[in-house]
């Protein structure tokens, strides 16, 4: 009598087949890092332990995911670069519903008024006011639209000129994707970075980021004496409410890194997921 074929048996084997597919994708992705350690100036400073099998299992349970990625550090260190980068490597050509970038940024508060009122940056900061704390960026908006945005839904993110401080709500739209990067010196802080599948750190030395820091400032209509009181607020600043965010980040990237070199290892890691990721 020939025995039958059970959904237990089925069950059996299509856990098997997952198992090993996961292993597969981590033993790939633990090669990448192994080569990454080789070069003058690796991407990777630090993955915390179970992260690349924990990302291996989403890959493969998770079939119709949405990766929400948080990318933090301080003023300067290179947030912007590594995402535009990862972009890069995402998707070489301009196919919809790949990525999506959410840019902290764009979320500052208008404190216009309050600029015109001070006269010049210079006496506004003499009045106390930061713009490097977090109150100073419209942090529950920008959870919103990121919630919405993995549920499926389009939102319209604002648009700040950090010239002359104004906020607009009708700034760009953006779409859901099945990556989203959202960057910024607030994403891990308390409230949002309980929603990342993902937490990056890009860490940069501070006088590498002092210099970066001043010639972006100079862009942004701060020279001077307003800029050197701005410099110290974001130096202390960060120690309250950036700096804490790489204890609890997945990874920590390293800052100084060639942009080209970052989009060569994204495009890798996004390369090797992809194709060991497809049904067999």
């Amino acid at each position: 009598m020939t025995k039958g074929f059970h959904l237990t048996d089925y069950n059996f084997y299509s856990k098997r087949h997952e198992m090993e597919l996961i292993t597969t994708i981590v033993e790939a992705l633990k090669q990448i890092v192994e080569e990454d350690k080789k070069e003058k100036q690796p991407l990777f400073i630090k993955i915390n332990d179970g992260f690349i099998m924990n990302l291996a299992r989403k890959v493969v349970q998770e079939k119709k995911r949405t990766f929400l990625v948080g990318i933090a550090g301080e003023s300067a260190s290179g947030k912007t670069t590594f995402v535009d980068n990862t972009v890069k490597a995402c998707v070489k050509d301009e196919i919809e519903g790949v990525y999506t970038v959410i840019r902290c940024d764009d979320y500052f508060k208008d404190t216009s008024k309050e600029l015109i009122e001070a006269g010049n940056y210079e006496n506004l900061f003499k009045t106390g006011f930061s713009f490097d704390t977090p109150d100073v960026v419209n942090l529950d908006l920008m959870r919103e639209h990121l919630t919405d945005l993995k549920r499926g839904k389009v939102v319209i993110s604002p648009n700040y000129d950090f010239v002359t401080c104004v906020s607009k709500p009708d700034g760009e739209i953006k779409k859901p994707a099945s990556v989203i990067l959202n960057e910024g010196l607030y994403v891990l802080n308390d409230g949002l970075h309980e929603i990342m599948d993902i937490k990056v750190y890009v860490f940069t030395p501070l006088d590498v980021l002092k210099d970066r820091w001043y010639r972006r400032a100079a862009s942004r209509g701060k020279t001077g004496t307003a800029a050197d009181m701005q410099f110290r607020d974001v130096n202390q600043t960060a120690q309250e409410y950036i700096r804490p965010a790489m204890k609890i980040s997945d990874v920590i990237i390293n800052g100084m890194v060639e942009v080209d070199y970052i989009e060569i290892i994204t495009d890798r890691i996004f390369s090797t997921i992809e194709a060991l990721s497809q049904p067999q």
